[in-house]
């Protein structure tokens, strides 16, 4: 029972859908078109025994479709009301039932309702309608005919509005979760790409300042900083480049960008690759990122490290990288950086593994291979 009552505190305090307009111009040319349409009706239809206040009514109706979006409850409420007064009217008159075609299009309340309207709106609104529903098969003497009609027309419109809201619902689901898969991509390549230069900006800034007297030892930190920061200004610009340019043209970078890894130092990166065979673009783009990560972990956690060897080699069926440095000190394993945690699951999304450990003689080694045929 308690669970019931929170589902049903959990419904009526849903929100209304994303989107709601008030009324269009679209929404005036409907009440003009649904108007000439319900005199002329009115007017061309003699088994009608009231046709002006039929067309009165209808009128009304339709006048109210235009809030339809934006206060679905009032709507459904005025034209359920509206439509009962009058079939009772008819009923205290001894007037047979009748009505036009036109007031089909009061079907836009309950599929509105339905679409656009609040948790409470659904509720309290179902309920206006299925006592409508009640009131004109009781008043109109139909029997099971009428009233299986009546839940067909009323149901069918607003479960086709529950449709349409769930598509809506699911389509924006998709678009928040792609979006926060992008910005889960960008927070990755932000790290990748700066992390990587500022790391050696900062080393040779902590060097220049243990040697403040030596001239030439300063201006080789200065350069080295200069260029570092130019670099990562041009990466900075070429991430913003891609982030604005549509899909399928962004660049990415490979096996040249890996390659230019290379410097140096100090500590200095030494870069060989070994590509037999052709290796895909995504596998050397994804080699990229994961030897930047393993130099820039190098130089910002290893003691005393003076190289850094990155090797790749591709076989026939798969891809070899590995990051090495003779530096000293023990790092963690345990994954809890997002650089490292994010090459990971980089490699994973190939069909590759990534990893990461100290080496018996020393230093430390960050391994990934990922299958280029067959495997994935």
């Amino acid at each position: 029972m308690r669970r019931v009552r929170r589902r049903l505190r959990d419904a009526l305090a849903g929100p209304a859908a994303d989107g709601a307009r008030g009324p269009t111009k679209r929404d005036v040319a409907l009440v003009v078109v649904l108007t000439v349409a319900a005199v002329l009706e009115a007017a061309l239809r003699p088994d009608l025994a009231w046709p002006l206040a039929t067309a009165l009514v209808v009128i009304a109706l339709v006048a109210t479709l235009p809030g339809r979006r934006q206060r679905p409850l009032v709507v459904v409420s005025a034209t359920t009301l509206l439509s009962a007064a009058f079939a009772i009217a008819q009923v205290l008159t001894g007037t047979p039932p009748n009505g036009l075609v036109t007031m089909f299009a009061v079907l836009l309340a309950p599929y509105a309702l339905f679409r656009w309207g609040t948790g409470s709106d659904r509720f309290f609104g179902g309920g206006v309608l299925a006592a409508g529903l009640v009131l004109s098969v009781v008043l109109g003497g139909e029997g099971i005919e009428g009233a299986v009609a009546g839940v067909v027309l009323v149901g069918g419109a607003g479960l086709i509005g529950a449709f349409r809201r769930e598509r809506s619902d699911s389509r924006t689901r998709e678009i928040d979760a792609v979006r926060a898969a992008e910005r889960e991509a960008l927070a990755r390549d932000l790290h990748d790409t700066v992390a990587h230069h500022v790391s050696a900006i900062a080393i040779r800034a902590q060097a220049a300042a243990t040697r403040p007297h030596d001239a030439s030892h300063v201006a080789a930190s200065l350069g080295v900083i200069e260029r570092e920061a130019r670099a990562v200004l041009a990466e900075m610009r070429s991430l913003v480049r891609a982030l604005r340019a549509p899909a399928g043209f962004a660049p990415s970078p490979g096996l040249p960008e890996l390659t230019a890894l290379a410097e140096p130092g100090p500590p200095r990166v030494r870069v060989r690759v070994d590509e037999p065979t052709s290796m895909p673009d995504i596998v050397a783009s994804t080699f990229f990122r994961i030897a930047q990560e393993g130099v820039t972990n190098a130089r910002r956690h290893a003691r005393d490290v003076t190289t850094i060897d990155v090797t790749v080699v591709a076989t026939a069926d798969a891809a070899h990288l590995v990051v090495r440095d003779d530096g000293t000190g023990s790092r963690s394993t345990g994954g809890g950086g997002h650089g490292l945690r994010g090459v990971s699951e980089r490699a994973a999304l190939l069909g590759g593994e990534v990893a990461a450990g100290p080496d018996h003689d020393g230093g430390w080694t960050l391994s990934a291979r990922i299958p280029t045929a067959g495997e994935r």
